[in-house]
């Protein structure tokens, strides 16, 4: 079976994108870009322990596509504790929102935001109540 087992984030300002990722997830990076021979940083997303899967920050090798254009990418959606919290969080440090807070009725919270990088991501808060 085909699991996924790493993501990559491309970015325009890899410092940019390490603080956004960091403040708000507690993400840390390491330097790997030794390996690539291009700007790339390890995200390290969480304990190994734990579900989930770790990935990368590397640097944009082409335009990202323009407003209203079609995705070319993956969007993966990140687990929260606290919707409404992380959300503040996004906004204050950049992002915007792409797809406001909706209830997954009896499952969620989910809501879709745009980095400062232009790339989107959700975020997922586990609720029974949602409606």
């Amino acid at each position: 079976m085909g699991r996924v087992i790493h993501f990559e984030i491309h970015v325009d300002d890899m410092e940019r994108a390490k603080k956004f990722y960091g403040e708000i997830f507690g993400w840390t990076f390491q330097d790997w870009t030794s390996f690539t021979g291009t700007p790339y940083w390890g995200a390290i997303t969480g304990d190994e322990k734990e579900p989930g899967i770790s990935g990368a920050l590397m640097l944009r090798q082409m335009p990202s596509p323009g407003a209203n254009k079609g995705f070319n990418a993956y969007v993966c959606t990140i687990g929260v504790d606290d919707y409404d919290a992380v959300e503040a969080k996004i906004l204050e440090n950049g992002g915007r929102t792409a797809m406001p807070k909706y209830a997954l009725t009896g499952m969620a919270w989910q809501g879709y935001y745009f980095d400062p990088e232009g790339n989107i991501f959700g975020i997922h808060q586990p609720d029974v109540n949602a409606k």
